[in-house]
Order: C-alpha cells, then sequence, then structure tokens
C-alpha cells in the first residue's frame, strides 16, 4: 500500500517537472519536496518489512527486546544491516532464532551468546574487545598515526633538503640561459 502511494505521487511529478509554462525555480520549489516525501516512504516502506508479521512475538515486551537486540545483530548477507533491516532469508531465520531463546526464557545476554554461538562472532555489529578482534578495534588508529608521522617526517626532510640548497653560481646561470635559448630556439 505505502509503494503504491509513493508511485502515485511520483506519477503526480512527471506532469509538474513538464510544464514548461511556470518558471523553473517554482517548479523546483514545488518538486523537491515531493520527491523527498516520495524518496522517504519508499525506503522507510522496505525497513518496515524487514520483520514479518509472522515472527513478531505476541508479548510487546519479548518483542521490544527482540527488536533492541537484532538492531545489534549482523545480517551474514548483507554485511552492513542489522538482521532488524534486512529482508534476506538467513536474516529471517536469526530473528526467528532470537525470538524462540527470548521465549524460553533466555535473558538478553543469553539469547545474544546462543546467536554467536550459532552464527559466529561475526554476527555482532559491535564485536567485543578481546585479543581476536585487538587487529580491528586498534589497527586503524594505528594505521592513521603511522601515515601521520610519515607524512610529518617527510614534510621537515622537505623542508630542510630545500633550506640546503646554495643558490646557482654565475657560470651555472650563464649555462642553464643557454641552456634555455637551445631548448626554445
Amino acid at each position: 500500500m505505502r509503494i503504491a502511494h509513493a508511485f502515485s505521487a511520483m506519477a503526480r511529478l512527471v506532469p509538474a517537472m513538464m510544464d514548461k509554462h511556470r518558471p523553473l525555480a517554482r517548479r523546483r520549489s514545488r518538486v523537491l519536496p515531493i520527491a523527498l516525501a516520495a524518496a522517504t516512504l519508499l525506503l522507510a516502506s522496505v525497513a518496515a518489512f524487514a520483520v514479518e508479521p509472522g515472527e513478531r512475538l505476541a508479548n510487546p515486551v519479548l518483542e521490544a527486546r527482540a527488536r533492541s537486540i537484532s538492531e545489534g545483530l549482523r545480517c551474514l548477507v548483507c554485511q552492513n544491516e542489522s538482521v532488524d533491516e534486512s529482508g534476506a532469508d538467513l536474516a529471517h531465520d536469526i530473528r526467528v532464532f532470537l525470538r524462540q531463546r527470548l521465549t524460553a526464557g533466555d535473558t538478553d545476554a543469553q539469547a545474544i551468546q546462543a546467536v554467536v554461538d550459532r552464527y559466529g562472532q561475526f554476527v555482532l555489529l559491535k564485536p567485543p574487545v578481546e585479543p581476536a578482534t585487538y587487529v580491528l578495534w586498534y589497527g586503524p588508529p594505528v594505521l592513521v598515526a603511522v601515515g601521520l608521522a610519515g607524512s610529518l617526517l617527510w614534510l621537515r626532510r622537505r623542508k630542510t633538503a630545500s633550506a640546503d640548497t646554495a643558490p646557482l653560481t654565475a657560470e651555472e646561470t650563464s649555462r642553464l640561459d643557454g641552456l634555455m635559448r637551445e631548448h626554445d630556439g
């Protein structure tokens, strides 16, 4: 229903964009808000349908817990989306498994651990800081620091190298002028 409404709003935009009788600024001022609203509706409808009605728990407290936990779990197919936002089949399986654990009486920590035990630590959008993930957590800042240090050293050497250069002698200047005339001539 939402998608059909968004497409009908976009269909109304086309004649407004084609209307050559209105000044361009007036057309833009009407088209932009409608286009943004249509894009927002389309994007919101996709995210709203990720958790299917059959997955939802009857208990609103458990459903809220499941939603908050699944926002921190990565879809292993999409990899940049949480399982709550993803429409992939594997994300559906993870959401169902999580809800089964919560209805079985697991705490949030136990349910997360059950998902990690089943799907691996990569399923966590924010992995814990431990020796296995030190490179993940500390690698980027170390690389930035090394890059900054290298850049500073390069700039320092460049300044000292240009300061050490002596000006040309009269003989070198006359030779350079001769070479330049040959090249231009």
